[in-house]
């Protein structure tokens, strides 16, 4: 493809139903296809449909699953690493991952399963609001853990699709990991209703295809300027000061490498450090780290000292912001 070999600044200027891609012969299909087994292994009819969009979605009454284009192309999972930090699904366990909570999804629209008195008492009723965003508790019960960023409390839609993943377990795995949870009632309502469900063909059928990519008119510039916005990817001023104090944007430092890069490459490292040092959940320090990389970015910050001092440095930095930041946040959740 032309466009591959474009610089950054041209390829952002290329339509993204201009970039040619297709779902067929990918990696992403051959997890679909992995997805459908498990299907067909525990006897359920519904094989959702799949298509090429902007986002991970399943349409509300549409048994099927939308797939982010950039994920078909390793020059385009690049751009969205570069753009928003991560590239959600770009492995395939985390692509899996999130499959089988889309599949869930799936499953409720075409089941309707929405509609269901004893569905509404167990996950709440579909057609509550969804929040533009969410304090997640990080210590509850009664909602099980699948996805990043404790996802199942954030709609109870969500909460259904992440009961639905981790069902897809093994009910040896699931049983033992959620005893003596609330949230093992539902796993057990949901393994019901899967029974109940058995070979039988969905009520809902359509084909439909929401914002198919042959539609996505927006250059990719346009898809990141947007995407940003609603993300509040404008990192906030609050950490300037203590940023500065850890890393560099003196001249002299200008060969050295980017701290956002630093961060990104330490993650793992500092994460362990500031969760040992405050007791704080992975979510708090992910979601401040992710703050604190794109901040760096912004300002064209480097390390400007040596090594094992920034690291330990930055990680004390965290720490201290780290304590008590749900209670001082709300968290944005994609929709």
């Amino acid at each position: 493809m032309e466009w591959e070999r474009l610089p950054r600044e041209q390829l952002l200027d290329v339509k993204i139903r201009k970039l040619g891609l297709r779902l067929a012969g990918t990696w992403v299909e051959a997890c679909v296809d992995d997805l459908y087994r498990e299907l067909e292994k525990r006897d359920i009819a519904l094989r959702p449909h799949v298509w090429l969009s902007d986002e991970w979605f399943s349409p509300t009454n549409v048994p099927g699953i939308g797939i982010p284009f950039y994920l078909v192309h390793p020059r385009l999972i690049r751009l969205e690493r570069s753009m928003m930090l991560e590239a959600e699904g770009a492995s395939r366990a985390e692509c899996m991952r999130i499959l089988r909570h889309e599949a869930g999804h799936a499953i409720q629209h075409g089941y309707r399963l929405h509609r269901r008195p004893t569905y509404q008492r167990f996950f709440g009723k579909s057609s509550t609001p969804y929040p533009l965003s969410y304090r997640p508790k990080p210590a509850s019960r009664t909602f099980v853990q699948h996805l990043r960023a404790y996802y199942a409390q954030a709609h109870p839609d969500e909460d259904f699709a992440e009961t639905f993943a981790v069902w897809m377990q093994p009910k040896a795995r699931w049983k033992r990991q959620y005893a003596d949870w609330p949230a093992l009632r539902k796993l057990e309502y949901v393994d019901e209703l899967m029974e109940e469900l058995r070979g039988k063909r969905p009520p809902v059928h359509t084909r439909l295809r929401v914002a198919p990519i042959s539609k996505l008119d927006m250059t990719l510039r346009e898809y990141y300027d947007e995407k940003r916005a609603f993300y509040a990817v404008d990192y906030p001023s609050t950490y300037d000061t203590e940023l500065r104090r850890v890393f560099s944007d003196a001249p002299r430092h200008a060969n050295r490498e980017p701290a956002a890069r630093f961060i990104k490459r330490h993650r793992n490292e500092i994460r362990s450090l500031v969760t040992r040092w405050t007791n704080e959940s992975d979510f708090t320090v992910d979601q401040l780290l992710r703050d604190m990389i794109g901040r760096s970015r912004d300002l064209k910050l480097r390390v400007g000292g040596p090594e094992k001092k920034v690291l330990m440095d930055f990680a004390g930095t965290l720490a201290v912001r780290s304590v008590h930041f749900l209670y001082r946040r709300r968290v944005s959740i994609p929709l």
